[in-house]
């Protein structure tokens, strides 16, 4: 049965609609703050942001949307693509795989036969992704990092040190996956420094808005709405939203492929990157978890999103236009 409201929620324009939704799952309290790693810990509970980005530049928000957190895993999606860049899809494949594992993301497995680690998106293929990251010595490649970020977000971002400090003085799980892939020939022997740069690429600072503005890049075929800057050659999208969409979530990602339907990333940061292909991207901030990892608010905020405003890919969805004027209704509706 539908909660009490909801037509009132589907008969709203866009910001009208965010709005309700914000005040809909702004007083749900499930969930905990990550405290793994200690300075995520800190972070305030209570913080919630939806933001959406249109591919035609459109930009709605609502919430704790400027406030900036760490992007942590959600970081796996775009060092995918900068390594897609640097070697090919080819050589890519011959590193990581792409298929779903079914298990927590710091699962300490490889595929039995190729010896890979199974997808970018879980801790050990996203080492590995971000081991192939060129560039000579440190400096360079977290420039690149940092340069990446800036295309897709359209302004400079910075690493949280002490975010970062945290992160590498309590990653031992992360540094044993490095072994066990150096020992499998799956990266090269200069783990520290690829380690270091892994745990900065997660340390970058970003908000809500930001996460909108990159998914909505990655919605219009890798080009910046707002800067109209390239930030991935298109020839990858295809590679990076496949991955989003199967493995993005993870052991959440069939569930969320079959009541949501679009690909998606989420981090222990409490972020959510959603996107919806030539029409407009997603991001959702709420630090509050499920014992997934996933963001407890974020995933009702995405489950909602999709089903009123029909947005499952392989449902009859919205053809996208001027999303501010229009008014929404379930998939269906006359």
């Amino acid at each position: 049965m539908d909660n009490p409201g909801d037509s009132e929620i589907v008969s709203s324009p866009l910001p009208e609609f965010l709005n309700d939704l914000h005040s809909k799952y702004k007083s749900l309290q499930e969930g905990a703050v990550a405290n793994y790693i200690p300075e995520l810990a800190k972070v305030n509970p209570d913080l919630f942001s939806i933001c959406i980005v249109t591919v035609d530049g459109q930009s709605y928000e609502v919430g704790d949307y400027k406030q900036l957190f760490t992007i942590q895993s959600i970081s796996k999606v775009f060092a995918y693509g900068l390594a897609l860049e640097d070697h090919g899809r080819d050589y890519v494949l011959t590193r990581v795989g792409v298929e779903p594992t079914g298990e927590a993301f710091n699962a300490i497995i490889l595929d039995e036969q190729s010896k890979r680690p199974y997808n970018p998106m879980v801790n050990a293929g996203a080492i590995a992704t971000t081991s192939l990251i060129k560039g000579a010595g440190a400096t360079e490649r977290l420039n690149r990092v940092l340069d990446m970020y800036r295309r897709y977000i359209g302004r400079d971002v910075f690493v949280d040190i002490s975010l970062f400090t945290s992160e590498r003085s309590t990653g031992h799980r992360n540094r044993a996956m490095a072994h066990l892939m150096l020992n499998f020939g799956m990266i090269d022997q200069n783990i520290e420094e690829s380690l270091d740069l892994y745990f900065k690429q997660c340390s970058a600072m970003v908000n809500c808005r930001d996460l909108a503005v990159m998914a909505a890049t990655l919605a219009n075929k890798g080009i910046n709405p707002l800067t109209e800057e390239r930030a991935v050659e298109s020839r990858y999208i295809k590679d990076i939203l496949s991955v989003m969409y199967t493995c993005g979530m993870y052991n959440f990602a069939g569930e969320w492929a079959y009541k949501i339907g679009i690909p998606a990333k989420s981090g222990v940061c409490g972020g959510i990157i959603a996107v919806v292909p030539n029409q407009m991207g997603i991001g959702v901030f709420s630090p509050l978890l499920d014992i997934r990892g996933n963001s407890v608010r974020g995933v009702k905020v995405c489950e909602e999103l999709s089903q009123r405003l029909g947005l499952h890919l392989f449902e009859c969805s919205n053809s996208g236009g001027n999303f501010g004027e229009t008014v929404f209704k379930p998939c269906g509706d006359e």
